[in-house]
């Protein structure tokens, strides 16, 4: 095992929080670093890797449960590796007095994670929200709290992350 190989792991609703971990990994790859993106569900080698960058779709201030399994299932160890941690979530969907909900959110959603691991750092972004992603009741709620459906992902905020990541585990 080579101490830089970083697995990018995520559980995904819909796909956005796959393209968020396709970007960081792109990102740590650029930057050196062997990095290798999968569904959180399908890796049974996780000892295999120097480094975690994990997340998990957020729904109702949580991850999704395959994402909170893989923290559970593998504490001991994360908690002898580093590991950073994202959301993937709607406060860019926001507007209004909602949007304050967003910093508020975020350690709500690290303290509903399994106990463990030290996360070096979190960070909530948000993903993409369609119609078709909700019920007709969440719609009409979605609307009402003055959401906009559409791509909200900020890459440059996910670029700039990234980048923070792989400095931190050159250095090491």
């Amino acid at each position: 095992m080579s101490a830089m190989d970083v697995l990018v792991g995520y559980a995904t609703a819909h796909g956005s929080t796959r393209g968020v971990a396709e970007r960081l990994a792109a990102a740590l790859g650029r930057a050196g670093l062997k990095a290798d993106v999968r569904p959180l569900e399908t890796v049974d080698d996780a000892d295999a890797y120097g480094a975690f960058v994990l997340g998990s779709a957020v729904h109702n201030q949580n991850w999704l449960d395959p994402a909170k399994a893989f923290l559970r299932d593998n504490g001991d160890l994360l908690g002898s590796r580093p590991v950073w941690i994202f959301s993937v979530g709607m406060p860019g969907a926001l507007r209004g007095p909602w949007k304050r909900m967003a910093p508020i959110e975020a350690p709500v959603i690290v303290r509903s994670l399994p106990a463990g691991p030290v996360y070096r750092s979190h960070r909530l972004f948000s993903g993409v929200i369609l119609p078709s992603h909700l019920p007709l009741g969440g719609r009409i709620r979605f609307h009402l709290l003055g959401g906009r459906f559409g791509d909200h992902r900020d890459w440059d905020a996910i670029d700039a992350w990234a980048s923070e990541i792989a400095a931190e585990l050159l250095r090491a």
